[in-house]
């Protein structure tokens, strides 16, 4: 058996799949495998597009009657619980038997149950052989309401990526303090905001920077937004995240693409840059290394490749 606190569950469609897996790595310093990941780490499932479903572990065991007796041993006394079967992959387990297991959970706890509106949920699943009892914890789809913000760009990421570059940046930690560094609309600001983080944009266009206000007004959030050209901004920040303008995809502005990451790690040491063009020789050159790196398609009648990196430097002891 594994000595594991929890086990996600991950939904992804296949065009996101190497993102989660970025994504995966930067919370958990291990990809997903098979859509389900084994951790010592906590992690809220709602931050994240594709994670679904937290388990906390309780207890386990190889021998079901032994995990019975576990169950009852915990003496759970609280009422209005409910439990579910989580399914995982490999588990062929019938589903007249799923019924009946979660049966005689049921009869092994002390307490009322409540089948529409349950306080807390438990949960059973088997997996490699290894059957156990926990607590479920589900994802939340309320940032999905951000489809519907007041401005937006045509071009603009997606909510999913946007959520994700949140937690690539910040590997989970809500203490730590992000900078969209050309926030645009504000798409990435709003997913920090929702998902309870730290989080800072800028951009020295009068009219987006008027819309990342709107939006995050429409939402009731409240974040800081600069009108000011990155070059001029210098608070500090743990991290940063750069979705470079579209307009400035071509070779004569590889100088304006390199003075933006240039003048933005001045400001961390820890860079998210979002691409659609190959801009790795410019970020080498600047001497940013490179820890991690994916692809993501956009589907639709404009099809394109976003490429996104993950860089850092070397903390300045000045």
């Amino acid at each position: 058996m594994t000595n594991y606190s929890y086990i996600y569950s991950f939904k992804y469609d296949y065009h996101h799949s190497d993102l989660c897996k970025l994504e995966s790595r930067q919370l958990f310093d291990a990809a997903e495998k098979n859509k389900l990941l084994f951790s010592n780490i906590k992690v809220d499932p709602s931050i994240s597009p594709f994670i679904k479903k937290r388990f906390d572990i309780i207890s386990s065991s190889e021998n079901y009657s032994e995990l019975l007796k576990n169950i009852k041993k915990e003496n759970i006394r609280l009422d209005g619980f409910k439990i579910e079967y989580l399914t995982l992959d490999g588990d062929s387990t019938e589903y007249a038997e799923r019924l009946n297991k979660l049966r005689d959970i049921g009869f092994s706890i002390d307490a009322a149950p409540d089948y529409y509106s349950p306080s807390i949920t438990y949960s059973l699943c088997y997996y490699k052989n290894v059957w156990y009892f926990g607590i479920l914890i589900k994802h939340k789809t309320d940032w999905h309401k951000h489809k519907n913000k007041p401005y937006s760009f045509s071009n603009s990421i997606s909510i999913y990526i946007a959520k994700t570059l949140v937690n690539i940046a910040s590997k989970g930690n809500k203490t730590n303090q992000i900078l969209d560094a050309c926030c645009g609309v504000g798409t990435v600001i709003l997913e920090g905001c929702i998902s309870g983080f730290n989080i800072e944009g800028c951009d020295n266009n009068l009219k987006v920077y008027q819309h990342t206000i709107d939006n995050l007004s429409y939402y009731n959030y409240t974040a800081n937004v600069y009108l000011t050209d990155i070059k001029d901004h210098n608070k500090k920040y743990d991290s940063a995240i750069i979705d470079l303008p579209y307009n400035l995809y071509s070779h004569t502005n590889d100088t304006l693409i390199s003075n933006i990451i240039e003048s933005t790690a001045k400001l961390t040491a820890r860079i998210v840059i979002v691409s659609i063009s190959d801009i790795e020789m410019i970020i080498k050159k600047l001497g940013l290394k490179i820890s991690d790196f994916c692809t993501v398609e956009k589907r639709g009648k404009i099809k394109f490749t976003r490429n996104i990196w993950v860089c850092e430097k070397e903390i300045s002891t000045d």
